[in-house]
């Protein structure tokens, strides 16, 4: 309703105050609702276009009937000391998120949908300043007490105030969350902010029991388990070593749709190991049942042993159709000898991918270039003019080069340990950088010689970055490798101590609030931060923010693109390789759906244990 239609009603209501007092409330009120054109679903996306109607029966990727039972394990790195996975103390055990659960979840098929968990619905305004979930009365904890708005008021303002710093960058926008009754919610969103995403932000919130933390520390690192409402709950733990989850007989959300066909193992359990090597040697005596594996030297080499020659191990690889994007050498921006880009590029130069690709990965990667790689959000070529309508009023936070060159792409080196045009190439940016060649170092004006050290918490990873450095020493720089273990490597990145870590993302095709932590300049300086480089520049700023304003997934896309064309520029990262597959190996146990999703292929989610091919192995001595 328009303005003057609304002047209207207030003006009759004016003139009839003491006879119709009541049919004028009414009418205001309707406007007010009209306005604000309230929905309720049974789950939401970013542009509103949902799969799955309200009366779905599973996910069309589950198998509905897929048995329950058996155990699926698997490796993890290091070393735990915490089943606190949302605090920055200590090192949180693999896989503690399955103790809890959030309001609404989303799903492997569709790339930004979120469909009712412990909600049973949503309620929000069409321009979405508000959100209101309805949480399912039949959801409980594990120790039998219901979820209740309580909880969620208490999770919300738990995490703001003792979380990991990224969830003060995902709350930033919150004015305030408030239980309107025993089981239904209220989330208010600033004025002004960009109000696109934050009802699904509040939806991924995990929920905690506030009765449970009224007697334990939320703050505090601890093996004791903790009081969820998830389908798994502890079942064995070994300091250190080993955990192990168990399906609970009692999860009160078997029923809903959304679970059918899902967490069908009985136990899920983590084996620790000190490097990789030992972690592949105990797969081959069969210490786990799943390994997806990430060395293209053990995956071109060492997969020729018994159980896998007889087929009692499968090795195989699947599709992954999520953006590749972010693995590389990350650099700190916060030390002053890495401030000026052109050091940093000569820096990534230096890193021969084709001579490693050839020589250490046997060819099986491709050479990452985008933050976006393996995807349509990857910025390629010249800007358009979509682009350049978004860059050009911020031309003088940028490189020329933004305008004037194509998207940054590494250089292409020959295939050789040390290409000496791309070493001429490297060394004359470093002069322009003011590092000068004194008696084979480089040193800038007052004589300090520049070191760069790799932290490092894998001797896998040694034998590619030391010919890295041996390139960086050719240079003149004085590289190293800052070799630590797994729990001294998670402190040092937490704390930014570092020159150089290698770290992934996993970037969203849909990618909004996280982006902050990553690129923002509020987390460039706050502990634990997912922000690794430090990343501090207004453009980055401003176009994050143009990303989460977009109201089409075509402004989306040109924003996402003008931003992977920025943050190519500012050689924040030295790019490693990706591979578009998924090199997997396990023991022939696993049932899985033949048409898998296009954003996981869902090994613990909805794979299953397969009884029939157990007895088999046993009756061969495979187990």
């Amino acid at each position: 309703m328009n303005l003057f239609k609304m002047g209207s009603v207030f003006s009759f209501c004016l003139k009839s105050v003491f006879t119709i007092s009541l049919l004028c409330f009414w009418m205001a009120q309707s406007v007010t609702l009209n306005a604000e054109q309230i929905i309720k679903s049974h789950g939401i996306s970013t542009f509103g276009d949902l799969k799955y109607p309200p009366d779905f029966k599973y996910l069309d990727y589950v198998n509905p009937n897929a048995p329950k039972g058996g155990e699926f394990s698997t490796w993890a790195f290091g070393t735990f000391d915490s089943l606190s996975p949302y605090i920055l103390k200590g090192n949180a055990a693999r896989g503690a998120t399955l103790f809890f659960e959030s309001l609404m979840t989303g799903t492997a098929d569709e790339p930004d949908s979120m469909y009712g968990l412990l909600a049973e619905s949503i309620e929000y305004p069409k321009n979405r300043q508000w959100a209101i979930f309805n949480i399912n009365p039949k959801a409980k904890f594990s120790d039998g007490n219901s979820v209740t708005a309580a909880d969620v008021v208490f999770s919300f303002y738990t995490l703001l105030e003792k979380g990991v710093p990224t969830f003060k960058v995902t709350f930033s926008d919150f004015e305030k969350v408030e239980a309107i009754n025993k089981y239904k919610v209220k989330f208010f969103f600033k004025e002004g902010s960009n109000t696109r995403e934050l009802p699904q932000a509040a939806a991924g919130l995990p929920v905690f029991s506030k009765d449970y933390y009224s007697e334990n520390d939320f703050s505090e690192s601890t093996l004791k388990p903790p009081v969820g409402s998830g389908r798994y709950v502890l079942h064995d733990m070994k300091p250190g070593l080993s955990i192990t989850y168990k399906r609970r007989e009692d999860y009160w959300g078997n029923h809903l749709p959304i679970n059918v066909g899902r967490d069908n193992f009985d136990t899920i359990k983590m084996e620790y190991f000190a490097d990789y090597i030992s972690a592949f040697e105990a797969f081959k005596g069969g210490a786990y049942n799943f390994r997806e594996e990430y060395s293209s030297q053990v995956w071109g080499t060492s997969y020729n042993f018994p159980a896998l020659e007889k087929g009692w191990v499968v090795k195989t690889q699947l599709p992954d159709q999520n953006p590749s994007g972010t693995q590389g050498f990350w650099i700190n921006l916060r030390k002053d000898k890495f401030k000026d880009p052109r050091l940093r590029e000569a820096i990534g130069m230096m890193f021969n991918f084709e001579w490693s690709n050839q020589a250490l990965f046997y060819g099986i990667y491709k050479r990452t270039d985008s933050f976006w790689e393996n995807s349509y959000l990857q910025a390629n070529g010249m800007p358009s003019e979509e682009e350049l309508a978004l860059l050009e009023p911020l031309r003088k936070f940028l490189d020329p080069s933004v305008f004037d060159l194509p998207a940054f792409t590494p250089n292409v080196s020959k295939p050789k340990k040390l290409d000496r045009s791309v070493l001429r190439q490297a060394a004359k940016l470093l002069n322009e950088a003011g590092w000068r060649l004194v008696d084979g170092k480089r040193v800038n004006e007052s004589g300090e010689v520049l070191s760069i050290g790799f932290l490092n918490d894998g001797p896998s990873f040694e034998r590619i970055i030391n010919p890295y450095i041996e390139n960086l020493e050719r240079l003149g720089i004085n590289a190293y490798l800052d070799s630590v273990d797994n729990a001294q490597s998670k402190e040092r990145e937490k704390s930014f101590d570092f020159d150089i870590t290698t770290r992934r993302y996993v970037m969203s095709l849909t990618p909004g609030l996280e982006l902050r932590s990553r690129f923002g300049s509020n987390t460039a300086n706050k502990k634990g931060s997912a922000n690794i480089s430090g990343v501090s520049n207004t453009a980055v700023d401003i176009l994050i923010e143009t990303i989460e304003k977009a109201q089409t997934r075509k402004e989306l896309n040109t924003a996402v693109k003008a931003l992977d064309r920025v943050l190519r520029s500012m050689h924040i990262w030295v790019p490693q390789w990706h591979n578009s597959n998924h090199n997997l190996a396990y023991l022939d146990v696993f049932g899985r759906p033949e048409n898998l999703p296009p954003f996981s292929i869902g090994e613990t989610d909805f794979w299953w244990y397969d009884m029939e091919k157990e007895a088999y192995l046993k009756s061969v001595g495979a187990l």
